[in-house]
């Protein structure tokens, strides 16, 4: 059975309430679209990456890293009553590139299919 370290733990639980913030409290339009991909804690509990996944361009990025730091305090809040920890960590929000990543691989290996597909076509 695998074991999981305290910070793990509170990472994973800051994901789930965060979710749910954002989902039901938090009203900023840059924020809809917004997943949260994971949380990483440090090992003495005192900050938090927390890492996120939007759709969209380099300026929803940017929108929603904006969004995130006007609504920083409020979510520190909710999350502080959420978590019942003697200390609430604090919070940094990063984009998560690996979907953009992962989408852009998956194209490559369409477009060598497809080239491939093309070039043993059998010619009549």
């Amino acid at each position: 059975m695998t074991t999981f370290s305290r910070s793990e733990r509170v990472g994973r639980h800051i994901r789930n309430t965060l979710a749910d913030i954002l989902h039901r409290h938090v009203r900023d339009p840059r924020l809809k679209r917004v997943s949260i991909t994971s949380v990483d804690v440090s090992p003495d509990l005192r900050s938090a990456r927390i890492y996120f996944a939007t759709t969209g361009d380099d300026v929803k990025v940017k929108n929603a890293l904006e969004g995130f730091k006007k609504a920083r305090p409020y979510i520190k809040k909710l999350l502080g009553r959420e978590l019942g920890l003697r200390y609430m960590p604090d919070i940094r929000f990063h984009y998560d590139d690996s979907l953009d990543y992962g989408a852009r691989m998956e194209e490559l290996f369409r477009s060598i299919e497809e080239t491939d597909e093309h070039r043993h076509r059998p010619t009549e």
